[in-house]
């Protein structure tokens, strides 16, 4: 089940996912709140609002300079990753517990990914998870990528806060190369 991702070149395209023309900051602005709306969340012992899927936005912006025939095209994503929970401390069972090992499944597959780009070696596992296949084209050595890290100050949550700053300091280390405009003819 789920969702399908293909790549065409530099291109991604999902199946089932929705493509749709914006002129305007507005919106661009409802459609994310639209994504957001349709992000499934649920409670756990570590979060009440926990988030139980990853969620990418991807802005494809486009320009024209026809008096130098040239076109570029370039493409924002946003991703927000669901935390990964400790299933002992979240309390998650049934399909709670299924969503947590998934998205620790997800989250383990980019942090090698990561590893991977890092340590610039010749095999990058992109295709260990439909996330990291989806982000593929943002990983590689043409992009770049910025990376924010939410962290909640409560003591008890001491212990999630350090596993995200450790694979944020992994991701601070890892440099994909110089990023790249495209200019085509038009």
């Amino acid at each position: 089940g789920g969702l399908s991702v293909l790549h065409q070149g530099t291109l991604t395209v999902v199946s089932g996912a929705r493509e749709v023309a914006v002129s305007s900051v507005p919106e661009v602005q409802a459609l994310l709140a639209l994504a957001t709306k349709n992000r499934a969340t649920g409670a756990t012992q570590c979060n009440e609002h926990s988030s139980r899927s990853h969620s990418v936005f991807t802005l494809t912006v486009a320009g024209a300079n026809e008096g130098l025939g040239q076109a570029t095209r370039g493409v924002l994503s946003l991703v927000d990753l669901a935390g990964s929970e400790r299933l002992a401390l979240s309390g998650a069972a049934g399909d709670r517990k299924a969503e947590t090992v998934h998205i620790n499944r997800s989250l383990s597959a980019l942090s090698d990914v990561i590893s991977a780009l890092a340590a610039k070696q010749g095999h990058v596992p992109f295709r260990n998870s439909k996330l990291t296949y989806l982000l593929q084209n943002s990983l590689k050595g043409d992009a770049k990528v910025l990376m924010f890290v939410n962290v909640a100050p409560a003591p008890t949550a001491a212990e999630q806060t350090l596993c995200s700053l450790r694979f944020a300091t992994k991701v601070s280390t890892c440099h994909l190369g110089t990023a790249k405009r495209e200019l085509s003819v038009i």
